[in-house]
């Protein structure tokens, strides 16, 4: 979408912010017609550095910069392609996308197995980190606070790691299981045995082989 020209100097810099924040309302309001999750998005514009000179320039277009997300702060890019002399710059903004999260209802020490009960369902700033969300109870209860976390925060998944079910060094009941058959044994693991993870298990025979940890502390190899 390119930005019609307008008046230079302070003029054409208050058209160039306006167009820029309807051109970004047509974005995020189709990127957020295509999100799977019900979020509010909202974003707004900063300023041009008042240092800029700008030539003037009969049309000017926005476009998202390469490796650039519109999330949080982000930026856009701002650029003439049709005057005397061509300019690139960019511009801050700012998206914001509301939407249901958890928040702890008090402070966790790094360690705690989270419950049910720790965290309260209210609407939170999804884009306010870079972390995704642990948007649903199954992502989150159970598992172990991976750092000191505190009342008021909303759960993201970085936040978070799988239950320790056994110490390297412990003996666990490995199941091999295949087409139509399945076979347990006996092994060592070589790591800690957290909960949907991979861990390394040395066999009686010494041959040292991978799978999952599951609920009841056995480990689980597919053939």
């Amino acid at each position: 979408m390119a930005l019609p020209a307008a008046a230079q100097g302070v003029d054409a810099r208050a058209a160039y912010l306006q167009q820029s924040q309807s051109w970004l309302d047509g974005a995020i309001a189709q990127a957020e017609a295509a999100s799977p999750m019900p979020l509010r998005m909202e974003v707004s514009v900063g300023a041009l550095d008042e240092r800029l000179q700008l030539a003037p320039c009969a049309k000017v277009e926005p476009y998202v910069p390469a490796g650039v997300r519109l999330w949080g702060r982000a930026r856009i890019g701002l650029r003439c392609v049709d005057g005397p002399t061509r300019w690139n710059v960019f511009l801050p903004v700012t998206v914001k996308a509301f939407g249901p999260a958890w928040v702890l209802n008090a402070n966790v020490a790094a360690g705690t197995v989270l419950q049910a009960a720790d965290a309260s369902e209210t609407e939170v700033d999804w884009a306010a980190q870079t972390a995704p969300i642990a948007a649903s109870p199954a992502q989150w209860v159970g598992k172990v606070a991976a750092k000191p976390l505190a009342a008021g925060q909303a759960l993201r998944q970085t936040m978070l790691k799988p239950p320790q079910l056994f110490a390297a060094g412990a003996q666990v009941r490995v199941v091999a299981s295949g087409s139509g058959f399945s076979v347990a044994s006996e092994g060592q693991a070589l790591g800690a045995g957290l909960l949907g993870q991979p861990v390394r298990i040395r066999m009686d025979n010494g041959r040292i082989v991978s799978g999952t940890v599951l609920e009841d502390r056995s480990v689980l190899i597919v053939l």
